[in-house]
């Protein structure tokens, strides 16, 4: 198979967002010590910061013992939001005004949760921390997480099977899907995230170790069982190794009865959140994220 033609597939936003991510957060960043990385991602992500959308407030607060940011608002559900970061960066701070914006977006109290993050606190910590601030918060959710924290809340909705969980949404996030095929061979060397950075981020996840094999709690799309989940939006970058993991695990949930839709984010590569004021593909893939994230408040399934 050729290898993909980016010059084709990303727009010239998209470029320049790409380079703008590239400026801000250099490529030789891995091979930095583990504070450093923290340092320049959090820079890298205020140097995409918007501010709040008029009317719209935050309080840092504890739920379960977990740091977390709220975002009050009102409406039948919460939102509980997981950042990514490879499970290594980021933070109440890299995600706040992506927080912000979907509070406004939906009226919808929104909370973050600032996981616990590796090496220092290997999995399962982080997985732990969601599942604890899902079980002390009161009500109905929607559960949304991008990247790493896509993958922190489709294990936290497998291992809890809470009816109180309305839908979740999860945006480019790695699955365990298997990373010797399709779109992470296709993909390996995309822009912003390839084959070797998933290894990386593996490797300090697990202390070093292989990820284990037909773990749920790792790996979702590895589970057994996929029936009991809520309704699923999974939206995949098209240029992104994790590509296929969206599309597989709403096909797994389709498959089981559920309801679930895969999107593909055309010509947008992984981290494209931060521009969705720059770049209308990414814009447009934002308002679809809000406009569901209100319709699983609802327990309306809206496609």
């Amino acid at each position: 198979m050729p290898d993909p033609d980016y010059s084709r597939l990303i727009d010239a936003p998209t470029w320049a967002f790409i380079r703008a991510t590239e400026a801000a957060y250099p490529a030789d960043t891995a091979a930095l010590g583990i504070a450093d990385q923290r340092a320049i991602y959090d820079r890298m992500c205020r140097a995409f910061f918007r501010g709040y959308p008029e009317g719209v407030t935050a309080l840092d607060q504890s739920i379960a013992g977990i740091p977390c940011r709220r975002y009050p608002g009102a409406g039948p559900a919460s939102v509980l939001y997981a950042h990514g970061g490879g499970f290594v960066v980021g933070g109440l701070h890299s995600h706040d005004d992506v927080c912000a914006e979907i509070r406004a977006a939906t009226g919808l109290t929104v909370i973050s949760v600032a996981y616990r993050l590796s090496p220092e606190h290997p999995h399962p910590a982080a997985l732990d921390d969601v599942c604890g601030v899902i079980r002390a918060t009161p009500g109905a959710l929607v559960l949304v997480g991008d990247s790493a924290g896509g993958n922190l809340v489709a294990a936290a909705a497998h291992a809890l099977r809470d009816p109180r969980l309305l839908g979740q949404v999860l945006i480019y996030p790695g699955l365990g899907g298997d990373r010797g095929r399709g779109s992470a061979v296709t993909h390996a060397f995309a822009p912003m995230l390839t084959a070797a950075d998933l290894a990386f981020y593996a490797g300090i996840r697990h202390g070093g170790m292989a990820p284990p094999e037909g773990d749920a709690t790792v790996s979702p799309l590895q589970d057994a069982e996929f029936s009991g989940l809520p309704m699923t939006l999974a939206i995949g970058a098209e240029c992104d190794p994790l590509h296929d993991d969206a599309i597989e695990y709403a096909e797994k949930i389709s498959a089981a009865g559920g309801l679930a839709r895969a999107v593909t984010a055309t010509g947008l590569v992984h981290g494209y959140l931060r521009a969705r004021a720059t770049v209308p593909r990414a814009a447009e893939s934002f308002d679809m994220v809000c406009k569901t994230i209100a319709a699983f408040a609802e327990g309306r399934w809206p496609f």
